[in-house]
């Protein structure tokens, strides 16, 4: 990497890690004690995730401990490669475990339905078995506004994905540190870091009415160049 483009990853990686910042402390994500399990799945989003929650444990406030999680679906064909993620935990000073599972009979429940369910399910046993109370994901901006618009159009309601929710019938919260972050952004930054992709990705990646829903957000920001803000306003008032 010449001197030109570690400038570039260096300009980069302070914007998006001070847009976790901002993220951690507007919706107090983090505290003092906290164990924090990453489903890591090997995407950029969550590799991202790892390297700013492992860089955020080094750092004396709040004093956090961090683990992650790499879960497996046997029904599924997509794959990262296992050896890549071991060493990009190790240079991020996260302890990686990995989990595989199965997904029992719901062939008439759709895939990504049954593929987010199973691996949620596999990230509280987790949670729970490593004594953490917190879980990170990666979603970021785009996956904020697309939830927003899809329940608007299919379900006939106005919520998103939160920064932050705390469950009912276990001591967890789920937590977005990403949540400031644009899908562009992240996708730049991996680029210039030369985050490796995943082997195989999900084949009903480019089937989901969430492709729909990003397809229908570039027609909105062509409409108008502030509709993000606008949206993102809207979701932040009627969580409040």
């Amino acid at each position: 990497m010449n001197e030109q483009e570690q400038i570039a990853v260096k300009k980069a990686g302070r914007r998006l890690w001070g847009l976790f910042h901002r993220a951690c402390a507007e919706y107090n994500l983090l505290a003092d004690g906290d164990h924090v399990l990453i489903g890591l799945s090997g995407g950029k989003d969550s590799l991202l995730l790892t390297e700013l929650l492992g860089r955020q444990q080094r750092i004396y406030r709040p004093a956090i401990r961090v683990t992650a999680v790499h879960v497996r679906i046997s029904e599924r064909k997509y794959l990262t490669d296992l050896t890549y993620l071991e060493r990009f935990c190790e240079e991020a000073g996260v302890p990686l475990l990995v989990r595989d599972t199965h997904i029992e009979g719901e062939e008439k429940k759709s895939p990504c339905f049954l593929c987010s369910w199973y691996r949620r399910k596999a990230l509280l046993q987790v949670a729970q078995e490593e004594g953490c109370n917190k879980i990170a994901f990666g979603h970021h901006q785009d996956d904020v506004l697309q939830t927003y618009l899809m329940n608007m159009i299919y379900v006939g309601r106005a919520t998103s994905i939160p920064p932050i929710l705390t469950l009912d019938k276990m001591p967890l919260s789920l937590i977005r540190p990403l949540w400031y972050m644009t899908e562009a952004d992240i996708r730049a930054y991996a680029v210039l870091r030369g985050y490796q992709t995943q082997k195989v990705v999900c084949e009903w990646e480019d089937q989901t009415n969430r492709r729909k829903m990003r397809d229908l957000l570039r027609t909105m920001e062509a409409i108008n160049g502030d509709v993000r803000s606008s949206l993102v306003h809207a979701i932040q008032r009627q969580s409040e």
